[in-house]
């Protein structure tokens, strides 16, 4: 979930960065408006989408997630802390939203009491409100709302003004960005963009007025008199100071040339680049989310069965496939005990995958996975022999004087990747924790693995990326 939002953010900044460098000063009042509306709502959806054609050409390195293999009580902790966390975040959003709807239900009061005060008058199909004792004009939705205390000069050219906001309904624009301000209280961006679209707004307005009227007087009337603006974020302000000297700038501005819209196209490398992002990683986020909406007894339910059905299927598997008079192979190692009478510090080893189990999508696509010595079967088993090798090579290896000289305590996580290579070899060995001896203890330990035997895709070798997150339990 917050893999995804963050990522909601980061395109919505794309798409706001392209149209505040390149097509803001732009005459195409009415591309500007597609692009606005379209664009952050087009963040919203991007994250969700994933092309398969993307995932089946994936380089020649591929990239393989483990699955995990649960010691001690690491799997109850991380599972209590990831939904501590979520909850406390989804009733901070709730909260957000809840704030926001109230302070939009008091605006549209605040229209509400203005229309109760105000004297009705009908000028053809437009609904026209005079205001008491004020200088305020703007619109809503078919309704124009005019202070008594405006000349009639001027009167007469906000009417002109706001019908050109009614025709194109331009109310409906500002109140589709404040739902969205309601759901995303806490994006900027979205104020951002809704603030852009008023402005377009009056740009296209003050266009469409005076393409048959002498732009000097329209100036005059703009600059006349003082008037008074009504906050209130999705009406459609006719005098608003602040973007007076714009709209004058804007009018006098010559028209963009038709080879500016070719500005228009860089929306698209945007949005395969974006597409490309979310194809690669969105099995991943399928597996966070999955994990993160569960509770913890259905995660540790889960995790046991899991379990037990990899353990299953690998004696099944290597029995179907060696000779019945052999031995059947050993179960997975148990994690070592430590004698009741020890005083020194005990390592539990957790190698912790982010999201993805059997059936990862690098399986779906790689013809002969990687094969640990002493492994056989089809890929997916010898995916289980080789997470179940691995975590018994790292446990039977790392040193755990690192730990009782660094007199740690607690858990300590270190993030380690290898590859391995077209010959079989783990290479590029690389670990990230907060402590380097940690991070140089893994990447001893990682490199001492055993020559296997390479994937294969297409009867091609091929290189073979492999991540394995390694949680660390010291227990006094």
């Amino acid at each position: 979930m917050i893999h995804t939002i963050l990522q909601i953010l980061v395109f919505q900044l794309l798409f706001f960065a392209v149209y505040e460098f390149f097509l803001k000063k732009e005459t195409f009042f009415n591309l500007n408006r597609v692009y606005l509306l379209l664009t952050p709502i087009l963040s919203i959806v991007l994250p969700f989408v994933s092309l398969g054609i993307v995932q089946e050409n994936i380089p020649q390195e591929y990239i393989v997630q483990l699955p995990a293999v649960m010691l001690g009580n690491t799997a109850s902790e991380v599972g209590r802390n990831t939904t501590s966390i979520i909850s406390t975040l989804e009733n901070l959003w709730i909260v957000g939203v809840l704030l926001a709807s109230i302070i939009f239900g008091f605006k549209l009061l605040k229209i509400f009491r203005l229309s109760v005060s105000s004297k009705n008058e009908r000028i053809h199909e437009t609904e026209l409100k005079l205001l008491p004792k004020t200088d305020l004009a703007f619109s809503f939705f078919n309704t124009i709302y005019v202070g008594e205390n405006i000349s009639v000069e001027n009167r007469s050219s906000i009417i002109a003004h706001e019908k050109v906001h009614i025709r194109q309904k331009h109310s409906i624009d500002l109140l589709y960005f404040e739902l969205l301000r309601i759901v995303f209280w806490f994006n900027p961006l979205v104020y951002m963009f809704q603030n852009r679209i008023a402005t377009l707004h009056e740009y296209i307005a003050d266009s469409e007025i005076t393409r048959n009227k002498d732009k000097k007087k329209y100036y005059q009337n703009l600059l006349s008199e003082v008037f008074q603006t009504e906050q209130i974020s999705f009406v459609n302000t006719f005098f608003k100071q602040s973007l007076i000297k714009k709209r004058i700038i804007m009018l006098q501005k010559s028209k963009s040339s038709k080879t500016a819209q070719f500005k228009y196209i860089l929306i698209l490398p945007i949005v395969l680049v974006m597409l490309t992002y979310t194809s690669c990683s969105n099995d991943l986020k399928t597996g966070e989310s999955q994990t993160f909406e569960k509770s913890e007894a259905e995660v540790m339910s889960e995790i046991k069965a899991k379990e037990e059905e990899k353990i299953r299927l690998y004696s099944e598997n290597l029995k179907d496939e060696v000779n019945l008079t052999s031995p059947l192979p050993p179960t997975p190692p148990i994690p070592p005990t430590v004698p009741a009478n020890r005083e020194s510090k005990v390592l539990e080893i957790d190698t912790i995958i982010g999201g993805n189990e059997v059936g990862a999508v690098p399986y779906a696509v790689i013809d002969q996975v990687p094969t640990y010595p002493g492994c056989t079967g089809n890929n997916e088993t010898m995916k289980i022999c080789m997470s179940t090798k691995i975590a018994e090579f790292v446990n039977r290896n790392f040193n755990t004087k690192v730990i009782d000289n660094l007199k740690l305590s607690g858990r300590q996580r270190v993030a380690v990747q290898f590859t391995i290579d077209k010959t079989g070899k783990a290479v590029d060995v690389r670990a990230t924790a907060k402590i380097p001896e940690l991070e140089n203890e893994a990447v001893r330990v990682v490199k001492m693995l055993p020559q296997m035997k390479p994937g294969e895709q297409n009867g091609e070798k091929v290189w073979v990326l492999y991540s394995l997150p390694i949680v660390f339990d010291v227990v006094e």
